[in-house]
């Protein structure tokens, strides 16, 4: 089977490098760092492990950072995507049992979740509020059940690839709209539990107080459309 492992980063300079040690010690996988626009040394130390590398003219934001990644793939004839965050939250012991899960139950998408069981997953009040507020109403939207909806670490198999490649991808923030819009595209989504390390930087992915206001509008704006174009029999598929 093959595998590409994608890690999207931005100025990722202190932690690139030793995520990479980790995942290349299973040889089984091919990895591409989607350096987003860095104004550090991530290119740099990435180029030094020789692993597939894509570099963007300026940061053109997380979206659209791992579409690159799922375009490189679908090019590419991969079988699966491993797609984990750049910053150390993802363990990449974790890589093998997911693919094995994944084929194991035949599904199209596999996501880590930090809540499906206790593991002592620490983050602030304010995100682990925002964090529960969208898997509940992922749960409502999708009546399953959701545990962690903003989870970066996921499986993807090529079958998915050419819907997340189309232009109904949400580019700007693909979190909770994303997994409603995979699930009522008819993909099987499941979820699978494990430790996962708050970011070291303690910086969220939204940035200000400003974006993260706009990440919550967006994100219940475009589950009202997704919503929308399930009850009027508008196909995402």
């Amino acid at each position: 089977m093959k595998i590409l492992v994608l890690i999207p980063a931005f100025n990722e300079e202190q932690r690139i490098g030793d995520v990479i040690s980790k995942i290349i010690i299973n040889k089984k996988v091919d990895i591409l760092v989607v350096n987003d626009g860095s104004n550090d040394n991530t290119a740099l130390i990435v180029k030094k492990f020789g692993v597939f590398l894509v570099n963007h003219p300026y940061n053109l934001g997380y979206g659209v950072a791992i579409q690159t990644g799922y375009k490189f793939a679908l090019e590419n004839n991969y079988d699966l995507v491993v797609q984990m965050d750049a910053d150390g939250q993802h363990d990449p012991k974790y890589i093998q049992e997911m693919v094995d899960v994944f084929v194991e139950k035949h599904l199209d998408v596999l996501v880590g979740s930090r809540f499906k069981n206790k593991t002592g997953y620490h983050a602030s009040f304010t995100r682990r509020l925002g964090m529960y507020f969208f898997s509940i109403l992922v749960g409502l939207v999708t009546k399953r059940k959701v545990t962690d909806s903003t989870s970066g670490y996921q499986v993807i198999g090529k079958q998915v690839l050419p819907f997340l490649c189309s232009d109904l991808f949400p580019c700007d923030y693909p979190d909770a709209d994303l997994l409603i819009m995979l699930y009522f595209a008819g993909y099987k989504v499941e979820e699978i539990p494990m430790i996962m390390f708050e970011s070291k930087t303690g910086k969220s992915m939204h940035g200000s107080i400003i974006k993260n206001i706009y990440y919550v509008l967006k994100m219940c704006l475009s589950i009202f459309t997704i919503m929308l174009r399930k009850i009027t029999g508008l196909s995402n598929r």
